[in-house]
């Protein structure tokens, strides 16, 4: 809670306001039943035009606690919409600043469900909280200083009822919170499973894994219930308790008020008064009661968003200016180790290199040998372990985060695109870019020829995560979107690999001929695709275990050469070494 409430403020204008017309709507009803009760002395003593007054009064009343209540009642939405919107961009510009590790910690669904569904739950129980939360508390304390002030004696049956309500409410509401969490866990569990089954929709049918799938989702799904089930089965007994212990307080005040009438101790108008008086601080208790009821759901949320909004940045910016650069575009790894958090062994050990402008350093190596892992590290998406990534003869820790990625053009291995249009798509490399820019772009990544075709060219539209394109066109129009940027070092993390080999071998040609001044890092699984690059690093196991160009490796490293023979065949393999 204080994670929250720290950074996000109420109104304090707003927040008296509210507390002043709640006040005043508490006053107007609670005057009610002492002009009641007047009314009732007056009929027996014939004074009509009294009553005539005090009817006019009642009315006059109810008709004030009617416009407090709706102007309270838009003072309070004014104040939970404003504070969810902005505890909804404070969690939005929290994980804008996370590093992979963060959001891997989280996991996407679970943050979605925190910026969501959680806010809106403590949006829901802050409207409970100012609506009634405010207004019941002073309602049950101007009835009971009311009905002490019309008979004291009869007040005691409060002073029995009130202490055992409040015992019961809290001893349910601890129950039901040792739940609260837990479910919004599970609930957590189901959004992930549900997002993996949209995103793998074409995977589970084409390996006909349905039933696994809905197995699973019932599975958890059955222990959500459960868990729901027993946080309702201990919630719901507040009120039926609460109504209960209400009946039996109001059974109790009429059976103390008629006999201390038939005793002529007590008017009959003021026990009308008392027993009203009564009903509104039970029905005031019972108000506060469902408030209450909702404070164990809005904690764990409040908890879970405090975890996020508490979470310690793992890569931050430099706190000091970036030093002088000794070099220009230029890429060094010393001696860099590397292990995600929670792995029980480092995915990179002892990588060395360094890539030059108008060089292409290319990575290969079989699949989960740690190739993408050390893209990752250039842009700061991870830091290292041990050893240092230098850019322009400055370690990367030493940068500020923006400064730093300004300096690359980074293609992920997953390519994606955002919903708008092209031109949207490729000006996240270049805000500032037009028709020209985004010419030349599309033109160097091979992407012209299918969007010159579309009807709104750059202004086409591309859907949530582009799926009216198709992958080899996804691939491109990242690729562009990277080439806009113009960067000092371009990052291609196995960028080619929806491309045929005409496109492959066009789009590379393109690059080397446009963008011969940067530093190239192509991360591959094609041989063709790094047969010309300046040097090929060779990955087995996180360790480089061969350098050298095309022919030096079919040569001296005999993982490259398995692979080169696998993908070309041992023919032309035997063919280059002898030509060689």
């Amino acid at each position: 809670m204080t994670a929250i409430f720290s950074r996000i403020k109420f109104n304090t204008g707003q927040v008296v306001i509210t507390v002043v017309f709640a006040l005043l709507a508490s006053i107007a009803q609670l005057l009610a039943p002492t002009m009641v009760s007047m009314m009732i002395d007056c009929v027996s003593d014939n004074k009509e035009k009294t009553i005539i007054i005090l009817a006019v009064a009642i009315i006059i009343l109810s008709i004030v606690a009617c416009i407090t209540n709706i102007v309270s009642t838009n003072l309070v939405a004014k104040l939970t919409t404003r504070f969810s919107a902005d505890l909804r961009k404070e969690i939005f510009y929290k994980v804008q600043d996370f590093s992979s590790t963060e959001v891997d910690k989280f996991g996407s669904s679970s943050l979605i469900t925190r910026t969501t569904t959680d806010v809106t739950m403590i949006q829901s129980f802050l409207v409970m909280l100012f609506r009634l939360g405010l207004l019941a508390p002073m309602m049950a304390v101007i009835g009971l200083v009311l009905s002490v002030a019309t008979t004291g004696k009869l007040a005691v049956v409060l002073a029995i009822a009130i202490p055992i309500l409040i015992i019961v409410v809290a001893a349910i509401l601890t129950g039901a919170s040792r739940y609260s969490v837990k479910l919004r866990d599970k609930i957590d569990t189901i959004n992930r499973l549900f997002l993996e089954a949209l995103e793998g929709v074409r995977v589970i049918r084409a390996f006909n894994k349905q039933e696994y799938e809905i197995d699973r989702f019932d599975k958890e799904n059955t222990e959500t219930a459960d868990i729901s089930r027993k946080s309702f089965a201990i919630s719901g007994m507040l009120l039926p308790v609460v109504n209960l212990l209400f009946g039996l307080t109001s059974v109790g005040a009429m059976l103390v008020g008629s006999y201390m009438v038939v005793h002529d101790t007590l008017d009959v108008s003021a026990l009308v008064a008392v027993v009203q008086y009564i009903n509104i601080i039970l029905i005031s208790i019972m108000l506060f009661a469902s408030v209450v009821s909702m404070f164990p759901d809005a904690y764990a949320c409040m908890k879970r968003i405090g975890d996020v909004l508490d979470t310690e940045i793992s890569i931050t910016d430099s706190r000091t200016e970036t030093p002088e650069k000794t070099s220009h575009g230029t890429i060094e790894f010393r001696d860099v180790t590397f292990s995600y958090p929670g792995a029980d062994a480092p995915v990179l050990k002892g990588i060395s290199f360094v890539s030059k402008p108008g060089e292409t350093t290319a990575i290969i190596g079989r699949t989960g040998c740690g190739k993408s892992s050390i893209v990752k590290l250039i842009p700061r998406l991870y830091d290292t372990t041990f050893g240092e990534v230098l850019v322009d003869g400055v370690n990367v820790k030493n940068y500020k985060l923006d400064e730093l990625r300004d300096l690359v053009g980074y293609v992920p291995q997953k390519n994606v695109l955002f919903s708008g249009d092209i031109a949207d798509n490729l000006n996240f490399g270049n805000e500032n870019g037009g028709e020209a820019e985004w010419k030349e772009a599309t033109e160097i990544a091979c992407a012209a020829e299918f969007v010159q075709k579309k009807d709104g060219v750059y202004h086409s539209p591309v859907a949530q995560g582009g799926t009216n394109f198709s992958g080899g066109q996804r691939q491109r129009l990242a690729i562009a979107r990277a080439i806009m940027k113009k960067a000092e070092v371009y990052i291609f993390d196995d960028s080619f690999s929806a491309l045929d080999m005409k496109t492959d071998k066009t789009l590379r040609q393109n690059i080397k001929e446009n963008m011969k001044d940067a530093t190239m890092i192509v991360v591959a699984q094609r041989v063709n695709t790094i047969m010309d690059a300046t040097r090929i690093l060779v990955l087995e196991d996180g360790e480089i275990t061969g350098v050298g160009t095309h022919k030096e490796l079919l040569r001296s490293c005999k993982l490259y050469r398995e692979i080169a023979e696998i993908q070309l065949g041992k023919e032309e393999v035997q063919h280059e070494l002898e030509s060689a």
